[in-house]
């Protein structure tokens, strides 16, 4: 046999794979969503890096006056009218992501990214910041030198060179917490758990799993939140936590959708896509328009003068494409082959789609980001 031929059955087989509706595969209960209120924080703060190599902010005023309020809460008074020069230092916002459960004195990292026109924060150190909740309350405090990865150096001649992005730095267990967010995990007689992403399917086929291994527990309340009604005590409730995060379900298939990026050109079709009856032909019109100017000269001795003539040539080629037909319920398998067959670039395809859209033969949801 030769290898022509085993190529060709291999490609039927592949072909065929496609075809066949694959099984439903089952997932863990944690994987689809999460129990309410156990979940990050994000913090944020505003805060002043020291000891830079002249690669700071210049006396602009806002760090000019978060410099004050610092040499203030260390006993020092800056003289009235006087703007220091802070080359060495520069405003810089701190986040951080405060985990679920944090407790006083753990440590969290956090990310510090200059505001002003500060060139580089590489070996600068992060002076004492608090970190600010949603609600205004400080949950952390951040302090510590800085890892930057990226660099920039520059020469005399206004020559400059910049690797990755000096202008952002990280510390390591720079944060420290000092108010924990409650949660209502050891109060509420009862838990939610949100799905991800809403499905009434899902959410009853979850609620079916859970009450199987622990009956009369979990209950509907919307397409994506379920109350859970747990024992009280905390060391039973984790268990039970623990259990149902396990357990295995089998989604809903998701919704049809054809994902358009208009940035990039590139267009993601899921396996629930359908096709009504319909057929496709696709074609390039290209006009083509050149230009050969020719310089005429006038006699000799004459009172002509040198002159362009334009001269065009206009010329169209259209491709010609075979016609693409499919039947009804066609699946993203033949969607693909018969727009394969088409030679449709990415821009095409967008077209194609959408005017399958407007004829109502594609079953599905066009999303463009």
């Amino acid at each position: 046999m030769g290898a022509a031929m085993i190529r060709r059955i291999l490609l039927s087989l592949a072909a065929l794979a496609l075809l066949v509706p694959g099984a439903a595969m089952a997932e863990r209960v944690r994987d689809l969503g999460q129990f309410q209120g156990v979940r990050s924080n994000q913090l944020t703060g505003y805060g002043i890096v020291v000891g830079l190599p002249g690669t700071g902010d210049d006396n602009l005023e806002y760090l000019t006056q978060a410099m004050k309020g610092v040499s203030g809460r260390m006993g020092l008074t800056l003289p009235a009218g006087v703007a220091p020069g802070l080359k060495n230092a520069a405003a810089v916002m701190v986040t951080a992501d405060l985990p679920a459960f944090a407790k006083p004195g753990q440590r969290i990292d956090v990310t510090v990214s200059t505001i002003g026109k500060a060139k580089s924060l590489r070996g600068g150190a992060l002076i004492m910041t608090p970190l600010y909740g949603a609600d205004g309350q400080i949950y952390a405090m951040a302090q510590g030198n800085l890892a930057v990865g990226g660099l920039s150096a520059g020469g005399k001649d206004g020559s400059h060179i910049t690797v990755n992005i000096p202008t952002v730095g990280r510390i390591a267990d720079g944060g420290s917490v000092e108010r924990a967010v409650a949660t209502g995990f050891d109060s509420a007689p009862v838990l939610r758990w949100n799905l991800f992403n809403a499905d009434f399917l899902t959410a009853a086929r979850v609620r079916d799993a859970i009450n199987t291994r622990l009956p009369g527990t979990a209950s509907v309340e919307d397409g994506v939140t379920l109350a859970l009604h747990l024992p009280l005590d905390p060391n039973t409730r984790a268990s039970v936590m623990a259990a149902i995060e396990m357990i295995q379900v089998d989604p809903a298939e998701t919704a049809a959708r054809v994902i358009v990026n208009s940035r990039t050109g590139t267009v993601v079709i899921n396996s629930a896509v359908r096709l009504s009856p319909a057929a496709i032909s696709h074609g390039k019109l290209t006009v083509r328009v050149d230009e050969d100017p020719t310089v005429v000269q006038p006699a000799p001795f004459s009172r002509g003068r040198t002159a362009v003539e334009q001269n065009s040539t206009i010329s169209t080629d259209e491709e010609k494409r075979s016609v693409a037909m499919f039947r009804g319920g066609a699946s993203l398998s033949k969607v693909v082959d018969a727009l394969n067959m088409l030679g449709v670039t990415p821009s095409d395809l967008v077209a194609i789609l959408e005017a399958l859209k407007q004829a109502g033969a594609l079953k599905a949801e066009m999303v463009v980001i």
